[in-house]
């Protein structure tokens, strides 16, 4: 692996402008607003533009929305870039519009020429797989760009039974990542930052 993975656990362009500014400052991000296809992706587009004026980031919004929308013009878009950033709340729908498409092998692609994918949330957990499935603390198949482990993230806003449900469903080694926590992959291994909780030996 020669790129950068980055997991933050919530707060898209709020939460982590510290970690945000060591890993992407200079970089042009392009920014997918997926998971939140069904709610306010403008609102993130919006978010997403006075982060990267504030941090010193090039933003690209790409409106990669459906399933037929993860196409070859949008992979190129993304080929183009230093880095890719996933936000929304929705990971089965993440998952379910990049799986197998264009814009996911541009992202895997990215990964292996040295650029940074950042997901955050819901978004970062759907990077992994298994993924967390909140609804009721199980987990199910994710994107698997960070394969054998798992995420649980915005954790502050899990009930206890919740949490402690997901932690005994869970048959991999997985990360509590409540909002202002993340973990960083390099070639170096894993970081953890903030209040990151691990839960056994993560792959390498």
């Amino acid at each position: 692996m020669a790129g950068v993975i980055v997991l933050e656990g919530g707060g898209p362009f709020r939460a982590n402008d510290d970690l945000d500014r060591r890993m992407l400052a200079g970089r042009r991000a392009v920014v997918l607003p997926t998971a939140d296809a069904f709610e306010t992706p403008g609102d993130l587009v919006a978010d997403a533009e006075a982060w990267g004026d504030r941090l010193g980031i090039t933003v690209e919004p790409l409106m990669v929305l459906t399933r037929p929308d993860a196409n070859a013009d949008a992979a190129a878009a993304i080929d183009a870039a230093d880095a890719v950033v996933l936000v929304g709340d929705s990971p089965n729908h993440l998952r379910s519009v990049l799986l197998g498409t264009p814009v996911f092998a541009a992202i895997e692609a990215l990964v292996a020429r040295d650029g940074v994918v950042l997901g955050v949330g819901p978004s970062a957990s759907a990077l992994c797989d298994p993924m967390t499935d909140r609804r009721g603390g199980a987990f199910a198949l994710g994107l698997g760009l960070v394969p054998g482990m798992a995420v649980i993230t915005e954790t502050e806003s899990w009930s206890p039974d919740l949490l402690h449900r997901a932690h005994e469903l869970a048959d991999v080694p997985h990360v509590d990542l409540p909002t202002g926590a993340a973990i960083v992959r390099t070639d170096d291994g894993w970081e953890t930052v903030g209040d990151a909780t691990v839960h056994g030996d993560l792959p390498t």
